[in-house]
């Protein structure tokens, strides 16, 4: 087993194997190793300050992803999980990971949000995370980039739902104060893609709305396929004959959208990340690979708790 280094100060983590770092193809062995301390992350002089982010932000960005890793670690009852057990996870990750990576990034963290909402894929809904705050254009990126590398994502959402400038069509559909649980949005996100093939990609969750963005790829082409007013009309027609609890389109338009991403099987160690953090001999990347430990102990203890790791 290959093993990555130890932090300079220590918690009590598990070690990992390259997989950890990023290399799907060595899936992760968890075993426990006894430190000192719990991942006390220094200060990186290099890192903007929290006011140099703000201070040019016109607009909040919201930033989508998940707490559960889509590779890296040998997990293989994790797709049998229930809900409520990956919120659960989630809310652990949001308290003791998240605010880490924040602050890596030179952000108070006490600035930005970051709640548990439900979040859907490809017709399926899990407990996902959504940060919210005053970032601009390159710490949303950089701070997408920390949570995609430390969480081993494969892409992660940063969206400007205010701006009308924007070239992604924006679709919300509000539901009655409090109604919009994991079991309504699942419901609804399949009488969507019922009513017209294409919306079954993906949604967010924020409070009582029910967030689709008609994301497009690098050439431009919409993930959906379908173009936009399509998009609204199926969505609003999914909304009509929807039974109770009752939603209704409140917004559309247009809003700024884009997927920040590392290919795991192509690039092992995050590179795709990395080429936003500075590098991979750069002080954040050091500081998130520290924040990884944590992470992958976090991960690991669950796992055994819930099963995640058994063999089928």
């Amino acid at each position: 087993m290959i093993l990555v280094n130890e932090p300079e100060e220590f918690c009590r983590v598990p070690r990992i194997s390259a997989a950890a770092a990023g290399n799907p193809k060595a899936v992760v062995g968890i075993t426990y190793q006894h430190f000192n301390l719990c991942c006390q992350i220094k200060e990186a002089a290099s890192i903007p300050s929290a006011s140099q982010n703000t201070a040019l932000a016109e607009r909040k960005v919201l930033v989508s992803y998940r707490a559960t890793p889509s590779v890296g670690f040998h997990l293989p009852r994790l797709g049998q999980a229930s809900y409520i057990d990956r919120a659960t996870f989630s809310a652990e990750v949001s308290k003791d990971i998240v605010p880490k990576i924040i602050t890596a990034n030179g952000i108070d963290a006490a600035t930005l949000r970051t709640e548990v909402t439900p979040g859907g894929y490809l017709l399926k809904t899990n407990a996902s995370l959504q940060t919210e705050g005053d970032l601009d254009d390159a710490a949303a990126d950089r701070l997408a980039s920390s949570l995609g590398y430390v969480l081993r994502q494969y892409r992660v959402l940063t969206s400007r739902l205010d701006d009308t400038t924007g070239k992604t069509g924006l679709v919300i559909v509000r539901f009655p104060q409090g109604s919009l649980s994991a079991t309504v949005a699942q419901r609804f996100f399949e009488a969507a893609d019922a009513t017209k093939n294409g919306l079954g990609g993906g949604y967010s969750v924020v409070g009582d709305e029910q967030i689709f963005l008609n994301a497009t790829n690098s050439e431009g082409k919409p993930y959906s396929g379908l173009d936009d007013a399509s998009f609204l009309d199926g969505l609003r027609r999914a909304a009509v004959s929807f039974g109770s609890p009752k939603p209704r389109v409140s917004s559309l338009g247009n809003a700024t959208a884009r997927f920040i991403a590392n290919d795991w099987q192509r690039s092992t160690r995050g590179e795709g990340y990395q080429t936003l953090l500075g590098g991979s001999d750069g002080e954040l990347v050091r500081k998130l690979d520290e924040i990884s430990r944590c992470y992958a102990f976090l991960l690991a203890k669950t796992a055994d708790s819930k099963g995640w790791a058994r063999d089928e």
